[in-house]
């Protein structure tokens, strides 16, 4: 398995006629867009690719696997993502 790496993401947009500068601004520019909306919760919606939510999740009593004794697990916010039917269709029409 193979990931892709923000170099990677640089260079592919840099194959479109961008310098590596400006390609690398872009790809700056967009991480920074999206985690200032994840930063004041909101959800980020790419149509054609996916939908990235925020969650909170309540605190919740739970049980250390190791001892047996129970714990509190603090309330915090997960981030979930789901895909969009497009992106579920290229996937599967290769698997």
């Amino acid at each position: 398995m193979t990931a892709l790496t923000k170099n990677d993401l640089i260079n592919a947009v840099a194959a479109h006629g961008l310098s590596k500068r400006q390609s690398a601004s872009v790809v700056e520019s967009l991480f920074d867009i999206i985690f200032r909306c994840f930063e004041k919760s909101e959800d980020v919606k790419i149509v054609g690719f996916g939908h990235f939510r925020i969650r909170r999740k309540a605190s919740r009593r739970g049980r250390n696997p190791q001892t047996g004794d129970s714990i509190e697990i603090t309330a915090r916010k997960v981030l979930t993502f789901k895909p969009s039917k497009g992106l579920k269709l290229r996937i599967n029409h290769h698997a």
